[in-house]
């Protein structure tokens, strides 16, 4: 393992930051000692919030986790950032096993390349189910998505989505 195997990252999109999110990056904080939220950006796709709006909005949401951080590194791999940031780990969760087969490959190639590990975490059952797609399509219709984001995400995502496709 190459890097402070006390430190890991999380890394994703978060457009928007779900339950489901903040679930594992609550459970990665109670296992490592430094937690780094890692907002990439999909440059095929155009996001719901810009960058800073998803910085802002999951610095709201993990507030109450003194050792997490969030930081914005661009459409850059991920094992540049582990590199840059001197961290061992990598910590995803996963929801089943189309999950679990998307993300395998990637931990195999980002340990080869750069010795960096991946701990997969299954995502809680009764959150399984969300994704940031999905959680914008049903906010787009005016749905109650109270339950399924952090609360601070709630106003900015209803408003921003209201009566338009996601």
């Amino acid at each position: 393992m190459t890097g402070n195997p006390r430190r890991c990252v999380c890394p994703g999109s978060y457009d928007p930051i779900t339950n489901g999110h903040l679930d594992v990056i609550a459970r990665a904080a109670a296992l490592y000692d430094d937690v780094v939220v890692a907002v990439l950006h999909n440059t095929a796709k155009q996001g719901t919030f810009t960058p800073q709006e998803r910085l802002e909005l999951i610095r709201e949401s993990t507030g109450e986790l003194p050792n997490v951080r969030v930081g914005d590194f661009g459409d850059r791999l991920i094992v540049d950032v582990c590199r840059e940031l001197d961290a061992g780990v990598l910590v995803k969760g996963i929801r089943g096993l189309t999950d679990y087969e998307y993300e395998l490959p990637m931990a195999l190639m980002n340990r080869e390349m750069t010795g960096v590990e991946t701990l997969l975490l299954p995502g809680d059952p009764a959150l399984s189910h969300y994704s940031s797609s999905l959680i914008r399509l049903i906010a787009a219709r005016g749905a109650d998505i109270s339950e399924m984001v952090p609360a601070p995400v709630v106003g900015p995502l209803l408003e921003r989505l209201s009566g338009f496709d996601a």
